[in-house]
């Protein structure tokens, strides 16, 4: 999804951003994100600039399972894109992306997708 009004491409952050997540590559990831970005975490807390993103995101790379960070979906919306995919666990987790006008993440907030059984 080409953001036309900011020129960038969205969708193409957020695949850098898993293929960041699956190569475990920690500071391309961190670079992703604008330095005042968020991580509003699932399990509770929020982590705010790069430090705390780095401790929120080193542990999760560093004990990812093999078939972790693997893409379900790809859904672009109004004002971001959001993903299903598997977290550094293998659960299937859908986060939303929001974006800054120079096409940094902003904002990311995640949530655990919930099978009917």
């Amino acid at each position: 999804m080409m953001n036309a009004r900011d020129r960038f491409d969205a969708v193409g952050i957020v695949v850098d951003w898993i293929d960041a997540c699956k190569q475990r590559r920690l500071d391309t990831l961190l670079d992703l994100y604008d330095d005042a970005a968020t991580v509003e975490c699932c399990e509770g807390g929020n982590f705010s600039g790069r430090s705390e993103m780095e401790r929120y995101w080193r542990p999760r790379l560093a004990k990812a399972t093999s078939d972790a960070f693997a893409i379900d979906a790809l859904m672009p919306e109004g004002d971001g894109v959001s993903i299903d995919y598997r977290d550094y666990d293998g659960r299937p987790m859908r986060t939303h992306f929001r974006f800054t006008q120079a096409g940094k993440i902003r904002l990311t907030a995640c949530e655990p997708i919930k099978f009917a059984a």
